[in-house]
C-alpha cells in the first residue's frame, strides 16, 4: 500500500510539470516559447495560406519533434 501511495505521488509530480500545458509565448517576441503555442500557430498559418503543409511539417518535425527545442522551454 505504501509503495502505492508513493509511486502516486511521483506521478502526480511529474504531470504537475508539464510545460506544455498551457500556450506560452515569448514576452517580447510574442513568439511561441511552448510546443503548444506553436502547434497552434502552425495551424493558424496553415490555415491562413501562409505556409505550405511541407513547411509547416518541417517546422513541426524540427520545433516539437523528438528532438524539438521547444520542449525543454522553462518560464
Amino acid at each position: 500500500m505504501r509503495l502505492f501511495i508513493l509511486v502516486f505521488c511521483f506521478a502526480l509530480l511529474g504531470c504537475a510539470k508539464d510545460n506544455n500545458s498551457k500556450p506560452i509565448y515569448g514576452k517580447e517576441s510574442g513568439l511561441p516559447a511552448n510546443c503548444r503555442a506553436y502547434v497552434q500557430v502552425s495551424i493558424n498559418d496553415w490555415r491562413n495560406k501562409k505556409y505550405s503543409t511541407e513547411d509547416i511539417m518541417n517546422g513541426l518535425e524540427r520545433n516539437c519533434g523528438e528532438n524539438g527545442s521547444l520542449w525543454d522551454y522553462k518560464p
